[in-house]
């Protein structure tokens, strides 16, 4: 499964790609079919102004996630939260049909 982080204006550091990718590559156990994701990371100008988009590709489907929080971190973990949620339901989906 192939991950692409993308920070827009500015240079995400090795620990939190790290980070990033140790987190999403979990999402796997959940749904076996994911073909790539790709992960945006920008800057907000508000209080909350960490910005994580995650968009995974899915055989017929895209699932995208968007969360905003004081730590790149923390709104990855949010983000993962709700994926996992979605690929379990596209999963019992998928076999029921």
């Amino acid at each position: 499964m192939d991950i692409r982080i993308q920070s827009l204006k500015f240079d995400a550091d090795v620990k939190l790609t790290d980070f990033i990718e140790k987190k999403l590559v979990k999402l796997s156990k959940y749904y076996e079919d994911i073909l790539s994701i790709e992960v945006v990371l920008s800057l907000l100008p508000d209080h909350d102004n960490k910005n994580v988009l995650v968009k995974v590709f899915i055989p017929g489907n895209d699932l995208v996630v968007e969360r905003n929080a004081q730590k790149f971190e923390d709104a990855v973990v949010e983000c993962k939260a709700v994926l996992k949620d979605l690929l379990v339901k596209v999963k019992e989906k998928k076999r029921n049909n």
